[in-house]
């Protein structure tokens, strides 16, 4: 079954994640989408290397090389899903994005039922490709986009498992924060500085911060720690929900039948992930109790008790 706690960090993060993205986009006029990404990630940073002072000075080689491929998994992810979100609507973008982890899912389980969830997926896709034709049309750019961010997503799976069995505690985070914010940083130019000139855009950075990179990916690395990375995969599934959610409370963007339909078809791709039961194991060999181990097999062992009974018989 899977692990209930490790659902409820998922469920945490998905909330979180798509508040913070929705305080990202009022960002974007002043900050740009690349400054966005790179200060809410050093932002975040900071705050967990303050809290949970890293001893990073004694991390070996293999351990700063998956936190520094978690870094840049976690950088561009944010910095193409940002570009993204100015372009199309953020529960379109999430649902187009969960691509990449769905695939990663199918890919490493290999499963008919996986085959059959990546179907459903790209069914929810199509959907999404007749209301851009009929209705509110996609930005190919923002398309182009939110895939490559997709594609990082799975990146960043495998790096934050990675990561979160190599280094205890949330110190690989901190670090891969501060590491994926210092990578896209020039690509935003001296732009995202004006967050620190006015108290109000810098308490919506600092928010974003906090609820789109330090509580989800904090919230994330403990379920990755509990659950395989197909699993996660699956579950991870019901962002779009939420995104689309708080898209239409907060931003006042649009959720048509359509656009329900695609990301209904993805959360039920999840729930069979999710109630499927596992496939039966062979029962463990039961321990020989009789046996006196490897190099004394059970025939072996009643000869010595044969000839030491024999031994002390002639003694008597």
């Amino acid at each position: 079954m899977t692990n209930p706690y490790a659902v409820l960090c998922i469920i945490g993060s998905c909330i979180s994640l798509q508040v913070g993205a929705a305080l990202a986009i009022q960002l974007f006029p002043h900050a740009g989408t690349w400054g966005t990404a790179s200060i809410r990630l050093l932002m975040a940073g900071l705050i967990l290397m303050v809290i949970v002072r890293p001893k990073f000075h004694t991390w070996t080689r293999k351990q700063w090389f998956g936190v520094a491929l978690f870094g840049a998994s976690l950088g561009l992810m944010n910095g193409f899903f940002y570009n993204a979100l100015s372009l199309i609507p953020l529960g379109t973008a999430v649902t187009i994005e969960f691509l990449g982890p769905l695939a990663l899912a199918a890919f490493l389980s290999r499963s008919m039922r996986d085959a059959a969830c990546v179907g459903l997926a790209l069914l929810g896709m199509v959907l999404l490709g007749i209301e851009s034709f009929s209705g509110d049309s996609l930005s190919p750019l923002g398309v182009v986009f939110v895939l490559i961010a997709g594609a990082f997503w799975a990146c960043y799976i495998l790096a934050s498992k990675n990561v979160g069995s190599l280094v205890p505690g949330q110190g690989g985070l901190a670090v891969a924060l501060l590491i994926g914010g210092t990578l896209i940083s020039p690509l935003s130019g001296t732009k995202a500085l004006v967050v620190f000139t006015d108290w109000n855009l810098f308490a919506l950075a600092m928010g974003t911060a906090v609820l789109a990179s330090l509580i989800p990916y904090s919230l994330e690395l403990v379920a990755l720690r509990r659950l395989g990375p197909n699993v996660f995969s699956i579950l991870i599934s019901l962002e779009p929900v939420f995104a689309g959610l708080f898209g239409w409370l907060l931003l006042s963007q649009n959720l048509s039948a359509l656009k329900i339909s695609a990301i209904l078809l993805v959360v039920i791709a999840s729930i069979i992930q999710t109630v499927a039961k596992p496939g039966m194991k062979l029962p463990a060999p039961e321990p020989d109790t009789d046996s006196a181990g490897p190099l004394y097999p059970p025939a072996r062992k009643r000869t010595l008790r044969q000839r030491l009974k024999r031994v002390s018989n002639v003694s008597r």
